[in-house]
């Protein structure tokens, strides 16, 4: 089994070694993204918070992006995870942040999104972004996966920035 601070390790190194920071706005993840990233010992330097986003109130509540704003916007679209992106990354005054939604399974998603897909956004000095697409329907399996990906995006953007 894959340890979190092993996942997180090279990110860690990278944000305190360019003294930058990171916000989390993560769903189908269910928390292993921050989790990942608070196993590294110092991680006080780099991690200012974030949260499970899993529901539209805490969308609202959390990220303070009302309803009026994603009016016909798909949860699970690049539109809409960039804009929990940006807001986490604005609300904590973070240099980066990572945001996550997919749908984990066993079944898709109540907009007919099928089990295993899941975008991530970095945002940041450097904008990143990654649809992930026929990871599986196994829940836990697809939620490490997303995890791996959302850090391995966030470290593809810390060294590519100018």
């Amino acid at each position: 089994m894959t340890m979190l601070s092993t996942l997180a390790a090279e990110v860690a190194a990278e944000l305190k070694t360019r003294e930058q920071t990171v916000a989390v706005s993560e769903s189908s993840a269910g928390g292993l993204i921050s989790a990942a990233l608070l196993a590294i010992p110092g991680a006080s330097a780099y991690f200012l918070g974030g949260g499970v986003i899993y529901t539209r109130e805490a969308r609202r509540i959390l990220l303070d992006i009302p309803d009026e704003v994603v009016k016909g916007v798909l949860p699970l679209s690049e539109d809409y995870v960039t804009r929990c992106a940006v807001a986490i990354r604005e609300k904590l005054g973070a240099t980066w942040s990572v945001a996550e939604i997919g749908t984990t399974g066993p079944t898709g998603s109540r907009y007919g999104i099928p089990s295993g897909v899941c975008w991530l956004v970095v945002d940041g000095p450097v904008r990143r972004t990654r649809l992930i697409e026929n990871a599986g329907d196994e829940r836990e399996p697809n939620m490490w996966k997303y995890t791996q990906a959302a850090l391995d995006l966030l470290l593809d953007a810390i060294r590519s920035q100018p």
